[in-house]
């Protein structure tokens, strides 16, 4: 009989402030630790029962108990800095090490527990980190591979040339950009979740705005533009990567604020405010380009330089004759993504019910307060070990969370 290794989970989403730092020993700020911290458990929803999930606090008995209310295995959980100082830890066989995403900083954090893990685990081309990583994360990665979806697909349902993002160094780049579009949206190279981007709407363009634009220049090297277009729905498209072949795992309607932060998934579908034709065209859609997306990043370098989950952002939107068209991959998340565990969810929740899962973080009200008045307002009904409607915390309401992680159906 086969022994079962155990894989490690690690919850880092700040791996992209970290590729664009480069420094092995970059920390995130104050408030991003509290985050990570708040939220370091929410890998249990990926992981098996035999797997370990590095956490900043031993989850509560009565946050465990709600937990097993519902249809998952609970994994092992051991506290961050045990993990790389606890000898037994570091000589226990492993499989695989699963953090959120790599980066420079996660793999010397990880290092002393690498050379326990499974040969296969050595062998892949995550288990060190290379100069072509930084390169395959970026948003200059993702723009070439809108290109070749461009020019493989050349239906008028695709972003049009004229719309595609362009690549900016110097004041004068921008300037051509919102030229060329009026309206434009900037983004830093390395980004997650809606953070680094700057919308340009008015003109002349304000001096604190140039500020942070060339600011994100001076850190990252470059800035994309893009035109700001008038979005019905973001999409994103699940995969999984392992020895060049990709695994299509399924798509993620997902919402965002009008800074284009992230804001939460939809579950079990659109929910059915949207328009007709819409869900309609996204029906169309998910089936016209997911094999090309497939095909252009099978033929790409990431193809060669990286295994595991990824998830391709799109974007729906409507042109200015109001038809229906989508920016195929306005970015690529190399990383576990909100997506990848919003679908991971909908296998908690009873078949067929709507619902939307979302992180919190609101300064002024703590999560253990919002969950006490949430759990009041909208108690939690489990029937056969899923929910079926309600309030359902994904994370410890602790008295000191500021971020907390939710189901409400």
């Amino acid at each position: 009989m086969q022994l079962i290794l155990p894989d490690i989970y690690l919850f880092n989403p700040t791996c992209e402030y970290a590729i664009a730092n480069g420094n092995s020993n970059w920390q995130p700020n104050q408030i991003l630790r509290k985050m990570e911290s708040d939220l370091s458990a929410l890998p249990l929803f990926f992981a098996k029962k035999d797997d370990y999930v590095l956490v900043d606090r031993i989850l509560s008995t009565e946050f465990i108990e709600t937990l097993q209310q519902i249809d998952i295995d609970i994994p092992n959980f051991i506290l961050k800095n045990d993990a790389i100082k606890n000898e037994d830890f570091i000589g226990l066989p492993k499989n695989k090490l699963l953090p959120w995403g790599w980066s420079p900083s996660i793999h010397k954090f990880l290092s002393p527990i690498k050379e326990s893990c499974s040969a296969e685990f050595q062998q892949s081309p995550v288990f060190n980190w290379k100069p072509e990583h930084r390169e395959i994360t970026s948003r200059k990665f993702a723009l070439g591979i809108l290109k070749r979806l461009q020019s493989t697909l050349n239906t008028d349902y695709i972003i049009p040339v004229e719309y595609t993002p362009k690549v900016c160094i110097t004041q004068n780049d921008f300037e051509t950009a919102i030229q060329q579009w009026g309206e434009v949206m900037i983004k830093a190279p390395w980004s997650s979740s809606g953070r680094g981007l700057q919308p340009i709407t008015k003109t002349p363009v304000h001096p604190k705005v140039w500020e942070k634009v060339l600011g994100i220049v001076k850190e990252q090297g470059y800035a994309t533009a893009e035109p700001l277009l008038n979005k019905v729905l973001d999409l994103a498209f699940l995969f999984e990567l392992k020895k060049g072949r990709i695994k299509y795992l399924g798509i993620s309607n997902f919402c965002t604020n009008k800074k284009g932060q992230y804001h939460g998934n939809y579950l079990n579908g659109l929910p059915k405010t949207i328009e007709k034709r819409v869900s309609e065209f996204v029906d169309f859609i998910v089936n016209e380009i997911r094999q090309p997306i497939i095909n252009a990043i099978e033929n790409s370098k990431m193809a060669i330089h990286y295994e595991g989950v990824f998830g391709v952002d799109t974007l729906i939107y409507y042109d200015r004759n109001n038809r229906i068209k989508i920016n195929p991959c306005l970015e690529i998340n190399v990383r576990h993504t909100m997506g990848l565990l919003a679908l991971r969810l909908e296998k908690i929740i009873y078949e067929n019910k709507k619902g939307i899962y979302r992180t919190y973080y609101q300064p002024e009200t703590s999560f253990y307060d919002f969950n006490k008045g949430m759990t009041k307002k909208y108690p939690p009904k489990i029937v056969e070990n899923k929910i079926v409607s309600g309030f359902f915390a994904l994370s410890e309401a602790a008295k000191n969370s500021l971020f907390g992680a939710y189901i409400l159906l």
